[in-house]
């Protein structure tokens, strides 16, 4: 059994290339609906509702808790299994992306990070149905990998 530090949060994650986004935000605030929508752009899902988080080799790793993992919800639909070849074991999580109304959308927000388990990560908030949104979590992510110092730069989530 590990000993290593761990967190379990309401979120979902997902990857591109073993590198994590964790999606968050209250029930209804379109985690899995962008999670989806992301899925259709190659990402691969790691964990949808629940996310483990750990520490491991200096990064925060995310996994799904055993009973949910290759599960997602999907409003209207119920709850689908995601094909094999869109699931990811686990990702490094380089981003955060906070699920919040359109409104509270900053228009030229300053970086900012997250800390979980004493690990920082970039951060950004996001309309989740806006139809640009798998683009510009795309291009966050981006830029959370070319610079991940940036996350040091922001605020650490409460």
């Amino acid at each position: 059994m590990s000993t290593a530090p761990h967190l379990q949060i309401h979120a979902t994650c997902v990857a591109r290339d073993g590198i994590g986004v964790l999606l968050c935000g209250a029930s209804g605030s379109g985690k899995s609906a962008l999670a989806f929508r992301l899925l259709e752009r190659g990402f691969r899902l790691v964990a949808a509702d629940r996310v483990d988080l750990r520490r491991g080799a200096g990064a925060l790793l995310a996994s799904a808790p055993a009973a949910l993992g290759g599960l997602i919800e999907l409003r209207g639909i119920g709850i689908v299994a995601v094909d094999p070849d869109q699931r990811a074991p686990q990702a490094r999580l380089a981003l955060a992306v906070d699920l919040v109304a359109r409104e509270a959308v900053e228009r030229l927000p300053e970086p900012a990070g997250a800390s979980y388990l004493g690990i920082s990560i970039a951060r950004v908030a996001l309309h989740a149905f806006d139809a640009s949104a798998p683009g510009k979590v795309a291009l966050a992510l981006r830029a959370a990998v070319a610079a991940p110092a940036a996350a040091q730069l922001g605020k650490p989530a409460a």
